[in-house]
């Protein structure tokens, strides 16, 4: 599986810390082994999947898109607040 990252998940991740880098880990390889395991939406976010998953005991969203069957790009990472807000600001 292909991975692809944009900007502002690159930006995201250099903030993070060691234990909160471990677990993005760990859900990207859970997206990439079954690209379905998130929430599809709709709307103005259609064609985009979140993934929920806990990262140092905080619930934590991964947005991403799969591109085709063997490439999925991921968006952005980080907590609920303003994370669709922010979403829908994105140049995808």
């Amino acid at each position: 599986m292909r991975i692809l990252v944009t900007p502002t998940f690159v930006r995201m991740v250099k903030k993070l810390h060691g234990q909160q880098k471990a677990d993005l880990d760990a859900a990207v390889k859970a997206v990439a082994c079954d690209a379905s395991i998130g929430e599809a939406k709709m709307g103005d976010l259609v064609g985009i999947s979140v993934y929920i998953f806990r990262m140092v005991n905080q619930l934590s969203l991964l947005s991403y898109r799969v591109l085709d069957a063997d490439s999925i790009k991921l968006l952005t990472v980080g907590p609920h607040d303003n994370f669709y807000r922010d979403l829908k600001r994105l140049d995808n």
